[in-house]
C-alpha cells in the first residue's frame, strides 16, 4: 500500500480541510435526523403475533413498557439453518448497546420468519443477549417489506427499500422503527434498508477511519464471517 507522505505542516493542512467537510457532515446528520423525528406517522391496525423467550406475544407487548421500539429485521428464513452473517455482523454490534437505550424509553428487538427454536439455539451459539422473536406464521415481514413470496423472485421484482426492484433472496434486511401512546395505539415512524441500515453498525464506522476502509473493494463485505467462524 503506497500513499502521499507529507510534513507536519502540509498534513495539518490538509486535515483541516477535510475538517471542515466533516463539519459540514456532521450539521447535515443533524438536519437530517431532525426530518425523520418529523416524518409523519401511520398507524398500525393489523394484530401481529410473536413467539420469543416470553412465549406469544402482540406488538404492543414487544415495547416492554416503553413507548419506542426498534425492530431489526434479521434476515432467518424458516427453512435456514442459520442466521445470515451479515445480519450477525450487525447483531454483534448493537447487542451490548440495547441496555443504553432502555434508559431512553427504547426497546430494541430482532425479528425474523424462522421458527422460534432456531432462533433461540442460533441466539445461544453467537452469545447475544438481546431478545430475538419469531414472525412465522403472521405477515409482519411481507408487510414490512423484507420478507418476499415465490412468485415475487421468480418475476424479480419486488418493492424494497422504496422501489420496485429485484430483491434477490427471500429475506432482506432492514430495520423499522415503532411507537405507543398511552392508549395503547401503535404507529409506524420509520423503515430503512440495504445501506440505509449502516449506521447501525459500529465496525463500519470505525473502518470508515482506517487507512484501508471497509477493504471491499467495490465488492460488498465479502470479508465478514460470523463471529466463531474467522481463522484464529
Amino acid at each position: 500500500m503506497t500513499h502521499a507522505v507529507v510534513s507536519a505542516e502540509a498534513w495539518l493542512a490538509a486535515r483541516k480541510e477535510l475538517l471542515a467537510k466533516e463539519k459540514e457532515f456532521t450539521r447535515l446528520r443533524d438536519q437530517v435526523s431532525a426530518l425523520r423525528r418529523e416524518l409523519p406517522w401511520e398507524a398500525v391496525t393489523r394484530e401481529y403475533l410473536f413467539e420469543g423467550p416470553d412465549g406469544r406475544q402482540t406488538l404492543p407487548q414487544l415495547f416492554a413498557g416503553r413507548s419506542q421500539l426498534i425492530v431489526y429485521h434479521f434476515m432467518f428464513a424458516p427453512d435456514w439453518d442459520a442466521g445470515c452473517p451479515h445480519c450477525s455482523h450487525w447483531a454483534d454490534n448493537f447487542n451490548g448497546g440495547i441496555v443504553h437505550l432502555n434508559h431512553r424509553d427504547v426497546t430494541m428487538i430482532a425479528v425474523s420468519r424462522a421458527p422460534y427454536a432456531r432462533l433461540a439455539a442460533y441466539h445461544k451459539r453467537m452469545g447475544w443477549s438481546f431478545k430475538w422473536v419469531s414472525s412465522l406464521g403472521s405477515d409482519f415481514n411481507f408487510d414490512y417489506r423484507v420478507s418476499f413470496t415465490a412468485q415475487e423472485l421468480e418475476a424479480h421484482r419486488a418493492f424494497y427499500n422504496y422501489a420496485w426492484q429485484d430483491p434477490g433472496v427471500a429475506e432482506r434486511e432492514g430495520v423499522s422503527v415503532f411507537f405507543k401512546d398511552g392508549q395503547e395505539r401503535v404507529f409506524h415512524t420509520y423503515s430503512a434498508y440495504a445501506r440505509g441500515i449502516d449506521i447501525l453498525n459500529t465496525d463500519y464506522n470505525l473502518l470508515d477511519l482506517t487507512p484501508r476502509g471497509r477493504d471491499e473493494a467495490g465488492r460488498g463485505p465479502f470479508w465478514v464471517r460470523r463471529h466463531d467462524e474467522y481463522d484464529v
